[in-house]
C-alpha cells in the first residue's frame, strides 16, 4: 500500500524531525557562512569532538546530555578563542588542542561508563527520527534567540567578517562579537549532533556555506542561499532516509554534496558560455 505525504507527515516523529532539522539548518546555514568567510569552517569539528566528550560525560552522570552538552560546548568555544587571543595560536592550531581533549576525554568517559553503548552511538552519528518534544522545544528556543542575535548585530558582524580591524577602529566591539559568534556556534554544533552525528556536524556547517558562495553575488545573496540549500538537504534527506531506510545524517550530508556540484558545475558551465 503506497503511503501519500499526508499520511507520512501524520507521523509524530517525523513533525519532530522537520520541525527541529529545520530550525537547525537555518542555524547552520547562517553561521557556516560567518565562519567560512573567516577561515573558522572547522571550528565545528572541533566542538563536535567537545560534544562527543560533554555527551559522554552526561550518559556517566545519568542526565540528559542535551543540558551537558550546551555549557560543556560553549564553554570550549570560549577556551578556543581565549587560545588564539592570548596563547598567539592560529585558529586551526586552537580548534586541535580542544578538539583533541575532548575526544580523548569522551574516550576515557565512555570507558568507564561500560563502553560506547546505543546511546553514545546515535549521537555520534546521528538519529533525527528519535528527537523528542525536548530537545525539539530547545532547538526551537535556541535557534530563535541565535537568529535574533544575529540579525540584531547584522551590520556589525557583516563589517567584523570581512574586515576585524576595520570594525575595531569603527567602534565595534570586536571582542564581544568574536565571542558572540563561537558561542552561538557552539549552540548550533550541540543542536546539529542529533541531525547528522556529531561525526558530520562540520559537515552541515560548511557544505551549504561554500554552495551558496558559489551562486551567490553578495552577503546577503549568500545567506539566503545557504539558508535554502541547507533546508532542502534536511527536508529531503529525512523523507529520503525514511523511504528507503537509509542513515538520515549521512543522506543530508551526501544531499549538501550534490547540490555543491551542481552549484559548481553551473558556475563553472555559466563562466565559460561568458
Amino acid at each position: 500500500m503506497e503511503m501519500n505525504v499526508l499520511d507520512f507527515l501524520s507521523y509524530g516523529f517525523i513533525q519532530r524531525a522537520l520541525i527541529a532539522g529545520s530550525f537547525t539548518a537555518l542555524l547552520c546555514s547562517t553561521l557556516g557562512v560567518l565562519l567560512v568567510l573567516r577561515r573558522l569552517s572547522l571550528i565545528g569539528d572541533g566542538l563536535a569532538h567537545v560534544t562527543f566528550g560533554s555527551v559522554a560525560l552526561g550518559l556517566v552522570l545519568k542526565v540528559f546530555p542535551l543540558y551537558v552538552s550546551i555549557p560543556v560546548v560553549m564553554a570550549s568555544s570560549l577556551g578556543i578563542l581565549k587560545l588564539m587571543e592570548r596563547a598567539r595560536l592560529f585558529g586551526d592550531a586552537a580548534i586541535g588542542i580542544v578538539s583533541a581533549v575532548g575526544i580523548a576525554g569522551g574516550v576515557i568517559l565512555a570507558s568507564r561508563a561500560g563502553g560506547f553503548n546505543v546511546d553514545i552511538f546515535s549521537y555520534l552519528f546521528g538519529n533525527i527520527l528519535s528527537i523528542g518534544w525536548t530537545e525539539m522545544y530547545t532547538s526551537i528556543a535556541l535557534s530563535v534567540v541565535v537568529l535574533l542575535a544575529i540579525f540584531l548585530n547584522y551590520y556589525e558582524i557583516f563589517s567584523l567578517t570581512f574586515d576585524e580591524e576595520f570594525a575595531r577602529v569603527s567602534g565595534i566591539d570586536t571582542e564581544k562579537l568574536n565571542r558572540l559568534i563561537v558561542l552561538f556556534t557552539a549552540v548550533t554544533v550541540v543542536l546539529t549532533m542529533k541531525v547528522v552525528g556529531i561525526m558530520l556536524t562540520s559537515a552541515l556547517l560548511i557544505l551549504p556555506a561554500v554552495t551558496a558562495f558559489q551562486v551567490a553575488k553578495g552577503f546577503k545573496h549568500a545567506l539566503v542561499y545557504s539558508a535554502v540549500f541547507s533546508l532542502f538537504s534536511v527536508i529531503s534527506g529525512i523523507f529520503i532516509s525514511f523511504i528507503f531506510n537509509l542513515p538520515t545524517g549521512a543522506a543530508i550530508v551526501l544531499l549538501n554534496f550534490l547540490l555543491f556540484l551542481l552549484a559548481y558545475s553551473f558556475r563553472r558551465f555559466g563562466a565559460r558560455r561568458n
